[in-house]
């Protein structure tokens, strides 16, 4: 019998981390021929992220399945306001990759019963290491971290910026109205991120989006049913085979979602709240908001009567440097005085939370989100309706498509963008707020049907005879026939 191993690449960020993980993990449970290595390199973009890669290391994973943590570079990569940091970091890593991979290579050859390496798989933001892959001379492939439609949305800028000569930055807060093949509805060209309006860091989006085209095949964490409109447009004849293996996200009860001593009290108050009662707020690993925001979603929260959970963040104290955020040690630092009496029968507030294991809940109506791809996919998985709060990445551009084109969310503010390095943030009232979790926590509403029914197709598209089931029984079968 053949056996294959497969070699997954993230860069050092807590949703592209996951994300090749759990891929990993899919595919040696998937399949008894296949092995998985997940090498993951450093600097990590953010704590949460070094302490979920340490973490994996230590931890019991499925059989023939590994992870990898690579030296730690951290002078190679102390500038983080763009993607060179990312650049820099690759370039740096590829001796350390080749090495362990020769390595593997070598095993394998000295034991016939080893499995041999039948690909690579990178990140979309880590292609560049394929070089590594055709010096070794096997295949590799892109995985999409994104949806779909954004993924489109990176070829049709390319082509934009290459065949007909676009200025992309010249989008930014221009009205135009973009008709990427992967959107059913035209896009408001400020809705694109942030990195497309930057030279430097367009010039390397740009060149991601021109290597994605080079990969043998291209893995999308998606399924047929929810981008089914953006899956067809990729099929065009222009772009390498596309195989939407998802929804993958990290898995009920995994521990590595429970970071902190107080998840088992958050999961003891959900246990006593009704079902379907609670609006959740968190904004993922780098989501935070000035001392102003936080009153006006205070504000908000108290003044819609709904029971609400909220993962409070304390943004970076260091103007102009690029940190993630960290727990409060005192809420009533930031919130209205009087807050957490006031509310103390119907909410509660948390620092960094469990987000799978808090979707899952069934106390849980509502997600106030960042709108994060891996955050979009739980929320669906889950059949939690989101209210649309993006700051950063793509996040806005997922937002527009799950608010306008699918109809599966609703609206805080759209084009709403947070910049880390500034301090230009626009302040979102508490009216807008109550609104949007009003309309979300309709018991009834045509929004929360539709997503629970997309949560009942995400469900079947994993299990045999589902769409992503099936996709990726076709990635395996290719994967195998790579080897001699």
């Amino acid at each position: 019998m053949k056996k294959a191993e497969v070699v997954l690449i993230p860069i050092p960020a807590m949703g592209h981390v996951v994300a090749l993980v759990e891929i990993a993990k899919l595919l040696v449970q998937r399949d008894d021929r296949l092995s998985t290595t997940v090498i993951i390199m450093h600097p990590a973009l953010d704590p949460s992220t070094t302490k979920y890669t340490e973490s994996l290391a230590a931890s019991t994973l499925p059989d023939r399945m590994r992870v990898v943590n690579l030296p730690n570079l951290e002078s190679k990569t102390e500038d983080t306001k763009d993607l060179n940091w990312l650049t820099s970091m690759i370039e740096s890593q590829k001796p350390h990759v080749e090495e362990y991979v020769s390595k593997m290579r070598t095993q394998s050859q000295l034991s016939p019963d080893s499995p041999q390496i039948a690909g690579f798989i990178f990140d979309t933001f880590a292609t560049g290491m394929k070089d590594v892959a055709n010096g070794f001379g096997v295949p590799w492939y892109a995985f999409s971290t994104s949806g779909a439609a954004f993924m489109g949305s990176m070829f049709y800028l390319q082509a934009l910026h290459d065949d007909e000569g676009v200025n992309l930055i010249e989008f930014e807060d221009s009205d135009a109205l973009l008709e990427i093949p992967s959107l059913a509805s035209p896009l408001p060209a400020k809705l694109l991120p942030s990195i497309v309006f930057k030279q430097e860091s367009l010039t390397i989006f740009l060149e991601h989006a021109r290597i994605m085209r080079e990969a043998r095949s291209i893995l999308v964490n998606t399924f047929l049913e929810f981008e089914s409109y953006a899956l067809h447009s990729l099929s065009n004849g222009k772009n390498p085979p596309v195989y939407p293996v998802g929804p993958i996200v990290k898995h009920v009860g995994d521990a590595r979602d429970l970071p902190s001593d107080g998840s088992k009290d958050i999961m003891e108050w959900l246990d006593d709240q009704p079902p379907s009662s609670v609006m959740f707020l968190c904004f993922g690993s780098w989501g935070s908001f000035c001392g102003k925001q936080v009153k006006e979603i205070a504000c908000a929260l108290e003044h819609c009567g709904h029971r609400f959970l909220w993962s409070l963040r304390k943004p970076s104290s260091q103007k102009g440097k690029a940190e993630s955020p960290s727990d409060y040690l005192n809420f009533q630092e930031i919130l209205p005085e009087g807050f957490l009496d006031r509310t103390i029968k119907i909410g509660k507030v948390i620092g960094w939370a469990p987000q799978v294991e808090i979707l899952a809940h069934p106390a849980v109506g509502g997600f106030a989100s960042h709108c994060g791809w891996n955050s979009t996919l739980e929320s669906v998985r889950f059949g939690v309706p989101v209210a649309t709060w993006p700051l950063y990445a793509e996040q806005q551009f997922n937002a527009f498509q799950m608010v306008i084109d699918l109809g599966l969310a609703v609206e805080i503010k759209m084009d709403y963008r947070r910049d880390f390095l500034g301090d230009n943030e626009i302040i979102v009232s508490s009216d807008d707020i109550v609104k949007a979790i009003k309309h979300v926590m309709e018991e009834d509403g045509e929004v929360r049907k539709k997503v629970k029914e997309m949560s009942r197709i995400s469900e079947k598209s994993l299990k045999d005879g589902g769409s992503s089931f099936s996709s990726l029984g076709r990635l395996i079968e290719e994967m195998i026939d790579n080897i001699s």
